[in-house]
């Protein structure tokens, strides 16, 4: 899950400037959606290189995890598992969908995999979960549910989710880059985390990951397209300087050298590792079916605004704001969800940075062509991604983070309570927990109280009680010994 600044879309070329109405062209229908071949080329270009980023940042968050018999996914494995994927869910939106929306491991996701499945089962169980939530997906849009899924939530409480997945983003950027650190048990104290290492900033390290920071924010500030990748090429090479010339005690996961052969042979390994149904033998039915429903949900209304929000600025949509073949763009991103689960880079879903794209000029599915076959390229650069330490990659966490939340704050009902306090704490408790699953079911079990409480349960759709008791179920299950 990612989001970028809205760029301004470019007025139709004159014919002059339009492509030949070649079979390529027909095919993409470029000529009639007013662009060009170059368009696309240039859009595919400025996508690839506003979401990059991604194949570094998928391979931290998840590599930093280990599942309960402690293993550790391997970095290289994850880097080409993150740049397959990619490949093949854009490639794909791109010629079955013809739009230019690409797609790539989610931030948020990927974290919920890590952090909340991982740790109470196998990597091949946790990634089968991902699978089995793409299929529910599909699932969805065979049937025409998917749209009256979305319609039960209010509106609020998606915005709300989102930005409770920014700031759990967020506080994993800060953790992970040692801006902040856990308290040490020993310390007797109520607060959890701590600025630096005993209070105080100090090591280089930390150093990169703030300017890293400021750079990134001044870029963002600046608009320049691609801010995010440049930030991190930028740190990586300064972290290589000064890894060159100064003694650092630890960068953590990598170390930011240049590797002696740039280009290497992809490692598949990860890919097909997966378990389907292995998980529930772990956790239990009902934990396994409300992680599953968590993933669910953290693809499925980000995906949906996202594809909504990038066919509207390319101009997509007809007067009443409906795409046509809706459903076969929706049908493509739950595929991509199975297909991210099924190379074990956790699932895919589509990135709000192909608005960059579409600033350029891009209009369809020719411009995701480009883009997956520069994430096709990017298979064969293992070495180079793996040498990016999480200082110079982190920085992005946080900016994404406050992306989300700029994006969507605004949009929440702060008058109406009985959207307002449980869109508080769906937001809040996601970081304070360190858990996504949490954030969603109190926010769920909240908004059907406080709704019922004002007298307004007719206004509560039917889906929104069953999962609201669900998860309170799930809540008392250690009260009822049932754990």
């Amino acid at each position: 899950m990612s989001t970028s600044a809205q760029a301004k879309v470019p007025t139709p070329e004159k014919p002059g400037g339009a492509p030949a109405h070649g079979a390529l062209d027909r095919f993409f229908k470029i000529s009639e959606r007013g662009s060009s071949v170059a368009r696309e080329v240039r859009g595919g270009l400025a996508t690839f290189f506003a979401m990059a980023y991604i194949i570094v940042l998928n391979p931290i968050i998840l590599g930093s995890a280990k599942d309960m018999y402690g293993h550790h996914l391997d970095n290289g494995q994850l880097v080409t598992a993150t740049a397959l994927t990619a490949a093949f869910s854009t490639l794909l939106m791109g010629v079955i969908g013809n739009v230019p929306i690409a797609l790539a491991a989610g931030l948020g996701v990927n974290s919920v995999v890590a952090l909340q499945l991982a740790p109470r089962m196998s990597w091949p169980d946790a990634m089968g979960m991902v699978v089995l939530a793409g299929f529910v997906v599909m699932l969805l849009v065979a049937t025409g549910l998917r749209e009256r899924v979305m319609n039960a939530v209010p509106f609020g409480l998606r915005k709300a989710i989102a930005i409770g997945i920014g700031l759990f983003i967020m506080l994993i950027g800060l953790v992970d880059s040692g801006f902040v650190t856990r308290m040490p048990d020993a310390a007797q104290t109520t607060v959890p985390v701590q600025l630096g290492t005993g209070g105080h900033l100090t090591g280089w390290p930390v150093l990169v990951f703030i300017l890293g920071a400021l750079l990134t924010f001044a870029l963002i500030v600046r608009k320049v397209p691609g801010a995010i990748l440049i930030s991190i090429v930028g740190m990586t090479v300064l972290a290589m300087i000064i890894d060159a010339v100064a003694t650092i005690p630890s960068w953590g996961l990598t170390v930011p050298k240049w590797p002696g052969n740039p280009v290497a042979s992809p490692d598949f390994g990860l890919v097909g590792q997966v378990s389907l149904f292995g998980g529930f033998s772990k956790v239990g039915v009902l934990t396994g079916i409300l992680f599953v429903f968590t993933v669910l949900l953290s693809c499925f209304f980000d995906a949906m605004g996202t594809i909504m929000g990038i066919s509207d600025e390319a101009k997509l949509t007809d007067a009443q704001g409906y795409m046509p073949g809706i459903n076969k763009v929706l049908f493509v991103d739950g595929l991509a969800v199975a297909a991210g689960g099924a190379g074990s880079s956790s699932a895919t879903t589509a990135f709000v940075e192909s608005t960059a794209g579409v600033g350029e000029g891009a209009r369809t599915g020719l411009a995701n062509v480009v883009t997956g076959g520069l994430f096709a390229v990017a298979l064969f650069l293992t070495p180079v991604a793996t040498m990016v330490p999480s200082q110079a990659a982190t920085p992005a966490l946080v900016a994404v983070g406050f992306l989300i939340l700029s994006n969507s704050i605004k949009e929440i009902d702060w008058a109406d309570y009985t959207i307002a306090v449980p869109a508080f704490v769906t937001m809040l408790m996601m970081p304070f927990t360190y858990s996504i699953t949490n954030g969603i079911g109190m926010g769920f079990i909240t908004f059907t109280l406080l709704r019922l409480a004002a007298g307004r349960g007719r206004e509560i759709p039917v889906p929104m009680y069953v999962v609201s008791a669900v998860f309170a179920f799930y809540y008392l299950m250690p009260a009822l010994g049932l754990t």
